[in-house]
């Protein structure tokens, strides 16, 4: 079974397609080595690593960066593709013909230019044009942004679900969608899986089961705690001159080690 039978394999499975966004190869391998069965990459925590902000990384970064993901460890990776790097669906599709030379399982599309959202015949357009570029070789996600980008209009998410599920989007994804109805709502409206990105509000793993959703994936969320983290250590030497954070570096360490050991 190649990665792309095995992604989309994993959607129709018995429990949630946990999907962790890893944002460079050692979260990445560490990841695949705690268990999960695929992992995604996230534009906001790729960006950060290189000391951008989300959105600031060009098509060929990503693309390199999606392929030495998918390269490092042997379970799907999915690509987040921001819009695709394009506003017009020639652009979009061209994006994905290069990701699929990256050795991703799966690409994601938004409909979201970064200055505001595409009007609904564009962002279909977009999405057929990203479904028939992948030919089946790629499990391609269609992202609804409006939610996410302060446009609360439930109608409008549902429209556009149902609209890039018949356009061929094999998983909808609408982020900032938090409540338990809103979700049920999704997911009554398609009969594709449906993505629930983890949020504040957003109910745990089993009620996400209980409502019919079939994957659940982080974000940016798992790279800011690792900054977080960092941040509280520096601060703590900064300011207390105490190395009380040696205690977790130390199991940081160990599972490092133990991660990275099979790459040696």
């Amino acid at each position: 079974m190649s990665d792309v039978e095995h992604f989309r394999a994993l959607h129709h499975a018995g429990d949630v397609l946990l999907l962790p966004n890893a944002w460079d190869v050692g979260s990445a391998v560490l990841l695949r080595h705690l268990g999960f069965r695929a992992v995604a990459t996230t534009s906001s925590g790729a960006a950060a690593a290189r000391g951008l902000s989300d959105g600031a990384l060009g098509r060929d970064e990503v693309l390199a960066h999606c392929a030495e993901l998918a390269g490092a460890v042997d379970v799907p990776v999915s690509a987040d593709l921001e819009n695709g790097f394009a506003d017009d669906p020639e652009g979009v599709a061209e994006t994905v013909r290069l990701a699929r030379g990256t050795g991703v399982a799966g690409v994601s599309v938004e409909d979201w230019s970064g200055t505001a959202l595409y009007d609904r015949g564009r962002a279909v357009d977009r999405v057929r044009a990203a479904v028939e570029a992948a030919e089946g070789e790629l499990v391609v996600t269609a992202r609804a942004e409006n939610h996410f980008r302060g446009v609360d209009d439930l109608d409008d998410t549902l429209a556009r679900l149902r609209a890039f599920r018949d356009a061929g989007a094999d998983v909808v994804y609408a982020p900032g969608v938090t409540g338990r109805e809103e979700i049920r709502a999704l997911v009554e409206s398609v009969d594709v899986p449906v993505n629930v990105l983890a949020r504040p509000g957003v109910p745990p793993v089993g009620e996400l089961a209980e409502l019919g959703v079939r994957r659940v994936s982080v974000g940016g969320g798992f790279a800011f705690t690792a900054y977080q983290a960092l941040a509280e250590a520096a601060r703590e030497l900064r300011t207390g001159g105490t190395y009380g954070f040696l205690d977790r570096a130390a199991h940081g360490s160990a599972l490092a080690r133990e991660s990275f050991a099979f790459r040696s």
